[in-house]
């Protein structure tokens, strides 16, 4: 069969969650297809040929579509009448108008029904439109969790027949620097000079609203005035729709001088400041999969994680699970996973144990099962 994916996204300088998938699938989809009776044709904006250096063989090719604006509705579109595959994978999705039968698209979730303030009006517009057309137009949409699943049917009273849970993959070793949380690479400065105390609880994320940021400097301020803990409390990530309020509630703090925000920190800082951590805490109101708590889980960190959407059914037992919007609920779960040495050494394990059920081979397999059934 000839298997045409949508391949635009992988060359993204800055990755977040949906270009770093996008990267993995594609990679590992040739890695997996060893019969090498599919062909996979890679659309992109630019040659992916250091990607594709890694193999060899005629079982893919790669074709650029250089447009500027319109790449999916004219670019992809005019392709997918022009080359006919069988098959069309759009990890990210937004399908063309034209495009084959067997379609499949991947939806990673629904933040924009949640938090429909953090997104301009066209914005908005498009992002439900385009999931109206995916559900529309595809014969099988991807969710990397039975949330996002539920929410689709929710939202869009979508056919639970037409959705599959396919959770990603997830291999800390093998990321790249810019990863599913939204840093950069090294080479840039951080927001402040200030070093970390040799205690600290960190949070790595998008500084945005829907993480939830004012109520974690909320709890810090409870614990450290409750407790006298000599701990800092770093939040790390680029700056997101109500930074702002962020800002302020740290400026507002009697303990801002141990609240640290950076916007940028290298791979190697990162990789330290989790290793080095007593607590990764992650209470997002609203997350379609949840790659932060993996990467912490795999640098042996306890967490405190919310117990809502995707987060507990991706954390498993392997966190602390609060309510989001429950401060004082969050600051007890802090300070016990600081104190409980026994926690402490249960949740590293279970989290040892739980980021082995998320793994890119299997969910290429699963992804390229899906396809071969369309």
């Amino acid at each position: 069969m000839k298997i045409a994916i949508d391949a635009s996204r992988i060359d993204v300088s800055k990755k977040t969650g949906t270009e770093y998938y996008s990267f993995e699938i594609i990679k590992n989809l040739l890695l997996i297809d060893s019969s090498r009776k599919n062909q996979y044709i890679f659309y992109s904006r630019k040659p992916i040929s250091k990607l594709l250096s890694e193999f060899s063989g005629n079982y893919f090719i790669n074709k650029t579509i250089s447009l500027p604006r319109f790449w999916t509705q004219i670019g992809l579109a005019w392709k997918m009448l022009k080359d006919k595959p069988d098959i069309l994978f759009i990890p990210a999705h937004t399908i063309p108008w034209i495009h084959p039968k067997k379609t499949a698209a991947v939806i990673h979730g629904l933040e924009y029904e949640y938090f429909p303030d953090a997104y301009s009006f066209f914005e908005k517009f498009h992002l439900q439109l385009t999931t109206k057309l995916a559900l529309k137009w595809a014969k099988k949409i991807i969710v990397p969790s039975q949330s996002t699943k539920n929410d689709l049917i929710k939202f869009y009273r979508a056919d639970p027949k037409q959705i599959e849970v396919i959770y990603h993959g997830f291999t800390a070793s093998n990321q790249p620097a810019c990863n599913a949380f939204g840093i950069a690479n090294a080479g840039r400065p951080p927001a402040t000079s200030r070093q970390p105390a040799n205690k600290y609880i960190l949070f790595i994320g998008r500084l945005e609203r829907r993480k939830n940021l004012v109520s974690l400097i909320q709890s810090f301020n409870f614990i450290k005035e409750k407790y006298k803990i000599s701990h800092q409390l770093i939040l790390i990530g680029k700056k997101g729709f109500g930074f702002k309020e962020i800002e302020k509630a740290r400026e507002n703090s009697p303990y801002k001088n141990d609240i640290i925000l950076k916007d940028y920190v290298s791979e190697k800082e990162k990789k330290d400041l989790l290793k080095n951590a007593d607590v990764f805490v992650f209470v997002s109101l609203y997350e379609g999969f949840g790659f932060p708590i993996l990467e912490a889980m795999e640098a042996g960190v306890p967490i405190v994680a919310s117990n809502n959407s995707s987060l507990s059914e991706i954390a498993g037992d392997a966190a602390l699970l609060v309510n989001p919007q429950n401060t004082e609920e969050i600051s007890q779960a802090i300070y016990k996973s600081l104190t409980d040495e026994n926690l402490r050494k249960n949740l590293i394990e279970k989290g040892k144990e739980n980021i082995k059920r998320f793994d890119w081979q299997k969910c290429a397999e699963e992804t390229l099962e899906v396809l071969n059934e369309l």
